[in-house]
């Protein structure tokens, strides 16, 4: 296989495992989503979430506990070199919506070291008619 489409399928591969990494935490199996998918090391830039896959388990096991009726859509995803981005359309309890923008940074064994994300919530109203996506 060439060198140029051995790193197609690396990029390929690592969107579909940052999306189930995201998917398999958000919806309430963190320490599943991180025995699958992260790395040695996981390093945290979120401010709200600790560093580390333990500090990560429990974040999302409280977020879950307390908002287990959220939903995720990902809008688009985007991968380059060690990278992955996922853009994404959460709603949360009593409609709040928000647009997120994660980052994903993949070790050479395909498995997520870092993390790093944006988010903004939906306004009630804006000063254009164009969509958050």
């Amino acid at each position: 296989m060439d060198k140029f489409k051995a790193k197609a399928e690396a990029l390929e591969k690592n969107k579909k495992n940052a999306i189930a990494f995201y998917k398999t935490a958000y919806l309430g199996k963190p320490k599943k989503a991180v025995e699958l998918y992260v790395g040695e090391n996981y390093k945290q830039h979120n401010p709200m979430v600790g560093d580390g896959k333990q500090a990560f388990i429990d974040y999302f096991n409280r977020m879950h506990k307390e908002f287990p009726e959220k939903s995720i859509d990902f809008v688009r995803i985007v991968a380059e070199n060690d990278l992955v981005s996922l853009h994404t359309h959460q709603i949360w309890p009593d409609n709040d919506q928000y647009v997120t923008m994660d980052f994903f940074k993949f070790d050479d064994n395909g498995k997520i070291i870092e993390h790093w994300d944006s988010i903004q919530q939906i306004p009630q109203t804006s000063m254009h008619n164009n969509t958050m996506y």
